[in-house]
């Protein structure tokens, strides 16, 4: 294969970022795009000369012209449309959530297994070069053996357009816990190499959105009248099988001094650190020492730092996919735990 054809299933915002780093890779184009909004469609279209657009989904998975695509719509349809792209013959790249519960993760997995085609989630936190060298710190036995990460996201007004399907739950399964939660989850587990959850304590709120307050205004979906029923903040421990813990915490908006705050701070038995800022703190070899060193380096799995290029790099066989299948459902039931266990009060056994 000389060159991967892309489609664009959806044209908002994230697409146009997406479309940016596809579009660097030296072996990739996009020969297609889709969206129900027409003037979405075409804007998309004619910032970065898409030959051929489609208001119906079903005409871009039929489009021979089209080898894989990219999956950025609302959450209620992304099992749906990946489902239908797979049985289509296409490679699947899928924004995230995986799903809006491990119910529907699991059918579009049935249809990635009898398919044979690739298919990963775009968790675009994972190929930070910070991320990668905490990775590898935790890979070479540098931090020694890992019993905590601490991982949060504080947004002190980054609430999705008001009016948009980002705050309604039949639309996007739930809020900041689904939207910002998923990538703090997924770099944790990432990081410490652990996806072995055996179970989970959380607690969601919903606290300003619905009083019309914390708007941040990402997304270009349509407005329409407004309606919060989704969280805008979730904490959650989650316990794993080796004893170790997880510490989740995520906001779209919160009464705090910075605009946001955001780090993964990762704990072991021989060292420590943090992923933003990059820097790993460990005892010197004095008694009284003790180092703190900014910016350590280490050899990059995927030096491109690139989803969109890991996913591409896949289909020509030149690198294997950094999300796999299994490590994206077992975050999915990690975030469907997470409700159950705000609504019940209990903890959740995995």
């Amino acid at each position: 294969m000389k060159s991967v054809r892309i489609g664009m299933v959806g044209a908002g915002m994230i697409a146009h970022h997406a479309s940016r780093e596809i579009l660097a890779h030296g072996r990739a184009e996009i020969s297609a795009a889709f969206d129900i909004n027409e003037n979405r469609l075409k804007e998309l279209q004619k910032a970065f000369d898409i030959p051929q657009g489609y208001t119906r989904p079903e005409d871009i998975f039929a489009d021979q012209n089209v080898d894989a695509v990219y999956i950025a719509v609302p959450n209620a349809f992304h099992a749906e449309l990946a489902i239908a792209a797979l049985d289509a013959g296409k490679h699947v790249i899928l924004d995230k959530p995986f799903a809006i519960n491990i119910r529907e993760a699991e059918q579009v997995a049935a249809a990635v297994q009898r398919s044979g085609k690739l298919f990963t989630l775009g968790m675009n936190f994972r190929y930070s070069e910070a991320a990668q060298t905490v990775r590898a710190l935790v890979a070479n036995g540098t931090l020694g053996e890992i019993y905590h990460a601490k991982s949060y996201l504080y947004r002190r007004a980054g609430i999705p357009r008001f009016g948009t399907w980002f705050c309604e739950k039949d639309k996007a399964g739930g809020g900041a816990l689904l939207d910002i939660g998923v990538h703090m989850l997924d770099l944790a587990l990432f990081i410490t190499d652990n996806f072995q959850p055996v179970s989970v304590s959380g607690q969601t709120y919903r606290t300003f959105g619905h009083r019309k307050i914390g708007e941040g205004g990402w997304g270009m979906s349509d407005r329409g009248e407004h309606k919060f029923d989704v969280d805008d903040f979730a904490s959650a421990m989650i316990r794993l099988k080796n004893g170790a813990m997880i510490s989740l915490n995520v906001t779209w908006a919160m009464h705090q001094k910075e605009p946001d705050r955001m780090n993964l701070e990762v704990y072991g038995s021989e060292g420590g650190a943090s992923v933003f800022p990059l820097e790993l703190y460990r005892f010197g070899d004095t008694e009284r020492e003790y180092q703190v060193i900014q910016n350590p380096s280490a050899e990059l799995t995927y030096p491109h730092q690139n989803r969109f290029h890991n996913f591409i790099n896949a289909i020509l066989d030149e690198e294997s996919l950094c999300v796999t299948l299994d490590q994206a459902l077992t975050v999915q039931k990690i975030l469907d735990a997470v409700y159950e266990s705000s609504e019940s009060g209990r903890e959740v056994v995995i």
